[in-house]
């Protein structure tokens, strides 16, 4: 075989790694809100919130424009300030780590399990110490994190947790639904999340306080509850009562996550179907891991990577991914260990080695993998990294 083309019809168009699905129910309800009284601070909000909140086997829920906002209002309730350090994973998106600075505190990373690539419990444990105010577990592609285990850890320790599952809404570990673990859970409706308000967030927990806390946050540090005012001038009185931020999630997010959420269990069937297809089509394939499961996990899927093993391969990771790439599969790469960007470099993690979480970034590549994908799109994927794997395994 030429090494310099692959012999393979290339796709018409480039196959995303994740892509949301809208249906006409979903349009609909965003234009009845369009033509309602309320586009942002109605109805609505609430309404999604009670809809995940039921969903997730919670009380509360506090919706966010974002998932990194809901993990800055997360840090702000569970009390994160100067001095304070919160352990999380260096296998994340920026946001699970930049939430504990936002508030003056320092993020520690410990290292991933490397058969689940999750935050390791035991890494953990060796990270606790007199400063730790909180655990900010993150369910990578997702498999929940090992939460009984942290859990215990927290309880041990005094220890908030705040579970960020932004890839895992719709997934449970031991029978329990992700969202009813630790203190605070995350849940991102980005559009290649398992469900989508274009951008959001919401944080759900089963504490008052917390949610008190949340809501104050999110808007402006501002109540208008007689109930908490130091005073009242009238019905047109309110008080900034903390530091908070314009957060808020309109109207057109809300009515288009209650949408979404009626899919949300076929989203996730459909997830987990490709995934065994893409199980079936590279388990025995020398040189190529498939993800593995922990025994209490049930995945939601948000991404399903695939490491090639370089002693296998002629080149490594970046031809892959460029092969890939020429093929119209848009692969991508999740994540670059965070310590190793150039703003923590410069603010004191030049020296953090997280050995498992590097030797995993060297080698993965995550696939497509959304429910708007057709047989023929699946298909093209196995092919493609059969292609990929005949053109230059050794």
């Amino acid at each position: 075989m030429d090494e310099n083309n692959i012999s393979r019809p290339v796709r018409t168009s480039l196959l995303p790694y994740g892509k949301q699905w809208l249906d006409d129910n979903d349009i609909q309800a965003v234009l009845e809100t369009l033509h309602s009284d309320f586009i942002t601070q109605g109805p609505q909000i609430e309404r999604f919130e009670r809809k995940v909140a039921d969903y997730a086997g919670v009380q509360y829920a506090v919706a966010f424009c974002n998932g990194t906002a809901a993990l800055h209002a997360a840090c702000y309730a569970a009390g994160i300030g100067e001095g304070d350090e919160v352990i999380t994973t260096p296998n994340t998106f920026l946001a699970s780590s930049n939430c504990v600075m936002y508030m003056g505190g320092k993020p520690v990373f410990a290292d991933i399990n490397p058969i689940t690539y999750n935050i390791d419990p035991d890494r953990v444990a060796e990270q606790i110490n007199e400063r730790t105010k909180a655990i900010i577990p993150v369910d990578f592609s997702g498999q929940p994190a090992e939460m009984d285990r942290l859990e215990m850890l927290a309880r041990d320790h005094g220890l908030t947790i705040i579970h960020d599952a932004a890839h895992s809404l719709g997934a449970s570990y031991g029978g329990r639904k992700v969202g009813t673990f630790g203190d605070m859970t995350m849940f991102s409706f980005h559009p290649v999340k398992l469900v989508t308000t274009g951008e959001g967030g919401m944080i759900v927990t089963n504490r008052a306080d917390l949610y008190e806390k949340l809501l104050l946050f999110r808007n402006h540090g501002m109540t208008r509850d007689p109930g908490k005012m130091e005073y009242n001038e009238g019905s047109w009185y309110y008080e900034m009562q903390a530091l908070g931020y314009n957060y808020r999630m309109t109207e057109l997010q809300a009515a288009l996550g209650v949408s979404q959420m009626d899919k949300l269990d076929g989203f996730v069937a459909s997830r987990r179907k490709i995934a065994k297809k893409y199980d079936r089509a590279f388990d025995n394939i020398p040189g190529l891991v498939t993800p593995r499961q922990h025994a209490e996990a049930e995945s939601s899927w948000h991404l399903y990577v695939l490491r090639w093993e370089p002693q296998h391969f002629k080149v490594g990771r970046k031809e892959i991914f460029e092969a890939l790439r020429e093929l119209q599969i848009g692969v991508q790469v999740h994540y670059i260990p965070v310590y190793k960007q150039p703003y923590y470099r410069a603010n004191g993690f030049a020296g953090v080695h997280c050995p498992n979480a590097e030797a995993y970034y060297e080698t993965a590549l995550s696939l497509p993998i959304f429910p708007k994908m057709t047989k023929e799109d699946i298909q093209d994927v196995i092919e493609a990294v059969n292609t990929v794997v005949q053109r230059y395994k050794i």
